[in-house]
């Protein structure tokens, strides 16, 4: 049975702020966590900071939580690994559920469901990691060409991505990143404008937010373009024409139900230079960070941080 509370209600209730974890996104959770908990606890709402080590719900049931605002970035917190303990142990809990969670974290089953519903994506390369690597090389160079992007397939926060655009960097970046990340994906460049749209609600609820344009410092917005203020600059609305503008929006929530993603995400897109939105990644559990795109693009739509935190929480139940 789903349960719909009000404010009043949800100040009564324990909230377990869930950050850091075990991901190479450690540090942005712990981050993004903090910035949530401290808009909580200024709302008055009822608050704890948790990390996920060593004993997750024996901390839950220690600290008497009723609810979870899951902030955890990465493996285990964003791939539907905690969304799973959370469920067997009856804890309601924001962002999206296990399989959502699952198809979303894995970037070719999200590329495969865009595929399926007509969503445009860039072309990719699934590589075995146990097939000899000139033979994978040659695969990509067949089916994709020069320039692509080498991707580990459950990352997030741009966390081990390479662009390519020179023959012979080629193989040593693939077998690089396989030795790191062990299952990679390798997909067309696309040439064109890196915007980002977060997806916020529920049901009948559910909007798309302004368009945000990236314009990173660096070749593109990596981990380090991502967190490092002033190394990326926010274009807000994002310069495109008035129908790829909507279509664009049109698109990331596409992308958003397709995945069967609830409660908020944020859907990253190029925009080829023939006006094209094409979906390349969507994050379950975007950053909260004082450097994140979601909170950026809400505060352009009039979206109070604290606003966006309780509606956030709210679609928990």
């Amino acid at each position: 049975m789903i349960l719909f509370l009000d404010m009043v209600d949800l100040k009564s209730k324990k909230i377990a702020v869930l950050c850091g974890g075990p991901s190479g996104e450690r540090e942005v959770s712990l981050r993004s966590g903090k910035n949530v908990y401290e808009s909580l606890i200024r709302q008055g709402f009822k608050a704890v900071m948790l990390d996920t080590e060593p004993d997750l719900v024996g901390s839950l049931k220690k600290e008497k939580v009723d609810v979870v605002f899951n902030m955890l970035h990465g493996k285990f917190g964003e791939d539907g690994t905690v969304q799973n303990i959370l469920e067997k142990h009856g804890y309601p809990y924001t962002g999206s559920k296990v399989k959502a969670s699952a198809d979303s974290m894995d970037k070719i089953a999200s590329k495969r469901v865009w595929q399926s519903k007509k969503i445009p994506t860039p072309k990719f390369v699934p590589i075995d990691g146990n097939a000899p690597i000139e033979k994978e090389v040659e695969k990509i160079k067949k089916d994709l060409g020069l320039p692509v992007v080498i991707k580990p397939v459950a990352e997030g926060s741009s966390l081990g991505v390479s662009i390519v655009k020179d023959e012979k960097e080629l193989e040593p970046v693939l077998k690089d990143t396989i030795s790191k990340f062990k299952d990679v994906f390798v997909e067309e460049f696309i040439k064109g404008q890196e915007v980002t749209v977060g997806i916020l609600g529920t049901n009948n609820d559910l909007q798309a937010l302004p368009v945000l344009e990236l314009v990173p410092k660096k070749e593109f917005y990596d981990y380090e373009a991502k967190y490092t203020k002033g190394l990326t600059e926010f274009i807000l609305p994002a310069r495109l024409p008035k129908p790829v503008y909507e279509e664009t929006q049109r698109i990331a929530l596409a992308a958003h139900k397709a995945l069967d993603c609830y409660g908020f995400s944020r859907v990253d897109i190029m925009v080829s230079e023939d006006n094209i939105p094409y979906v390349h990644d969507l994050n379950s559990i975007p950053g909260m960070t004082e450097t994140s795109d979601l909170p950026a693009e809400a505060a352009h739509a009039g979206i109070s941080f604290d606003e966006l935190v309780a509606k956030i929480l709210k679609s928990a139940y």
